[in-house]
Order: C-alpha cells, then structure tokens, then sequence
C-alpha cells in the first residue's frame, strides 16, 4: 500500500495535525498514521509503532488518497433520531421556567413529577421525568430542593419570619503553647 504524494498545504497540515497537543487524539493519531507513511513507513512499521493493526492503517491510508486531509476527519454516525424536536424542548423549558400560579395551577412550585404531568396533560408533550431531568440539566438548569425552580424562594419573607442566625456549635479555646 502506498501513499499518494502530498502537496505542500496537505504536508503542513498533517505534519501540524500529528504533533498536535490540543486536537482530538484520533485526529492526531489518523495525522501520525499519514506522517508516518509519508516519510516512507511501511503498514507493519507504523502499526506497530502506533500500537494499531493494519487493516486501521491501510483504512485511513486509503481514505487519505481518496478525500486528503478532510477524510481524516469523523464522518457522521447512524443513530436514533432525536425524540423531541426543537420547538418541543424549548417549551419544556419555557414551562418550567414559569411559575405554575400563573398557568392557573394550585401549587407555587415545579417538581419533576408536576412538570411532567402538566406537559403530558396540558401541553400533548409525552415526556418522562427522567427525560424531562436530561433537558433541564442540558440547559445548564438545576433542581435546588429548599428553593423553587431556578432561584426564587418560595417565600421572600423568609429571612425576616426566621429571625436572626445562632451558632449551632460552640467556639473552640485555642491552646497556646
């Protein structure tokens, strides 16, 4: 298996790419993988050098002769599509960012299980608690437990009605020597 040549552009950006210290270790290992090649290595030298096998090497070897450097990069991978599209998950977060009062419901705060129910009843949203959790923390959002969704207190008299603070442990004496 042999390497095309290179051009002036393609060796400066895989002689940069394979001693790379900030991009992707797959992308800096295809780059070694091209490097290597081009200063006359042989598949078995550079399969063993990179701890690979040789069919990876003849892989990314060929797909650099066919496509250049943009074939060392990842190519789009199958999956499941995703569940809910755009506009659903920006009213989930949009919903749970409100205050239930004033959608007209009787309790002043969300918890998973409220916000999953009103967007399965109210909203024809079919999403689960776990799911619902998921998006809220893609979103950067935080369930904080001794407060309502994301920073209001549930009563903003709450620091006047407690009154003033005590130390719950007492001050320990130093000893000095």
């Amino acid at each position: 298996m042999r390497l095309r040549a290179l051009t002036d552009d393609e060796a400066a950006a895989i002689k940069r790419q394979a001693h790379s210290r900030t991009a992707a270790a797959r992308e800096v290992e295809r780059a070694r993988i091209v490097w290597l090649a081009s200063q006359g290595e042989r598949v078995a030298a550079i399969a063993r050098q990179l701890d690979l096998t040789a069919a990876t090497v003849r892989l990314w070897i060929r797909r650099f002769n066919r496509e250049g450097v943009a074939g060392l990069a990842d190519k789009p991978r199958s999956g499941a599509p995703r569940t809910y599209p755009a506009e659903q998950v920006g009213e989930v977060i949009a919903t749970s960012l409100t205050n239930p009062t004033r959608l007209g419901l009787p309790f002043g705060c969300w918890s998973l299980d409220r916000l999953a129910a009103y967007l399965n009843e109210e909203r024809g949203i079919a999403i689960k608690r776990s799911r619902l959790g998921e998006l809220l923390v893609a979103e950067g959002l935080k369930w904080r437990t001794q407060e309502t969704w994301f920073g209001e207190r549930v009563d903003p008299a709450f620091a006047e009605k407690r009154g003033p603070s005590r130390r719950s442990t007492r001050r320990h004496l130093r000893v000095v020597s």
